[in-house]
């Protein structure tokens, strides 16, 4: 191969990088938001993890990018991810050779930093002896924001159509923000929301860093009843398409209908802003989210993820639908809010 067309890894070691990685994700047709390094930074302020940037270049320009954060958690154990605390992630590149150049430098980086695995959420996956391939695990969401609101009703299925028309005629409100009570009333809900599901609730400076880190492109939307915040959701914006990331409602939503609200508002305002598209993220099969996504109009699309152990090492097991799982998280649940909000972020940052 002539040497100005050969791949070279390399470890991005100072910011002065970032422009150009922010540059060729937001070019890539395949790129998201957590290949660009506003998350790597939001993460790494948020939890503490160290993240790094590992790029391909030939003849001096990108051909691939590969952000990864080292997740290390007394008990969830160590592993270098792609992207951590991302449903999405893996390698970015332009070709096969870009692709090879990155999971090799990746994986010597986890055996440098004494990771015993390797975790790609997307991206073209790696073949070869080692690796782990999960394709049935999760199922992405995504379809077209329709041109208008009429549009957008007649785009969900009838049922749902129907409590989404009592959602809006229910009196509440919808604000948008990015401010200080924005964030407050959003933690607020979704700390509750996660800790009646029995997970622990990531800390607040997780989320505080990477809507500062996105700027413009992240911002909270919240129902609210009678002035009480009942749903709230952190969303992002990349390339036209908006994701509703961080998200939940109290036990009242369900009843006041406040998130059938909250994303048919949040499909408006994103109309608003020139989005096209609605990713409303991952979950798995056979489970009430993946359900609910299917009774919006949203068809299931499978995710490609790869893992790749050191030898005699098993995969870390983060799954909360695992049963050894359960009577942790039933007894989650029944924990006070205030103590789940002051045990769930320590916990929470080691789950990546």
């Amino acid at each position: 191969m002539n040497p100005a067309e050969a791949v070279f890894p390399v470890t991005i070691r100072t910011q002065a990088d970032e422009p150009a990685i922010a540059a060729y994700v937001r070019a890539h047709p395949e790129g998201t938001p957590f290949h660009l390094p506003a998350w790597l930074n939001g993460v790494a302020k948020g939890t503490g993890q160290r993240t790094h940037w590992i790029i391909a270049e030939r003849g001096g320009r990108i051909v691939g990018v590969l952000p990864l954060t080292a997740v290390k958690s007394i008990l969830f154990g160590k592993a270098l991810v792609s992207s951590g605390f991302a449903v999405g992630g893996g390698v970015l590149a332009d070709d096969r050779a870009a692709t090879d150049a990155l999971v090799q430098a990746g994986w010597a980086l986890a055996e440098k930093l004494d990771c015993p695995s390797l975790e790609l959420r997307g991206g073209p996956l790696p073949e070869g002896e080692g690796w782990i391939h999960k394709l049935e695990s999760y199922a992405g969401f995504v379809r077209p924001i329709e041109q208008d609101d009429d549009a957008q009703l007649k785009a969900i299925p009838r049922k749902q159509r129907a409590e989404v028309r009592k959602a809006l005629d229910a009196g509440m409100t919808v604000t948008v923000g990015r401010g200080a009570e924005d964030r407050r009333a959003h933690y607020a809900v979704y700390a509750e929301s996660v800790r009646n599901l029995g997970t622990p609730v990531f800390s607040q400076k997780l989320f505080a860093s990477v809507m500062d880190a996105f700027g413009e492109d992240a911002d909270i939307l919240t129902v609210r009843d009678e002035g009480r915040p009942v749903a709230s959701v952190l969303s992002l914006y990349h390339n036209g398409t908006v994701m509703p990331y961080w998200g939940g409602g109290t036990f009242e939503a369900r009843k006041l209908r406040a998130n059938e609200l909250m994303y048919f508002a949040l499909m408006r305002h994103a109309r608003g802003r020139g989005c096209t598209a609605f990713d409303f993220g991952r979950s798995k099969p056979e489970t009430g989210a993946f359900a609910y996504k299917k009774n919006w109009g949203f068809e299931p699309q499978p995710l490609g993820y790869a893992i790749r152990t050191a030898d005699g090492e098993a995969p870390r097991e983060v799954n909360p639908l695992n049963p050894k799982y359960q009577a942790k998280i039933k007894a989650w649940q029944k924990l006070p809010l205030w103590l789940a909000n002051r045990l769930g972020p320590p916990i929470a940052r080691g789950l990546g």
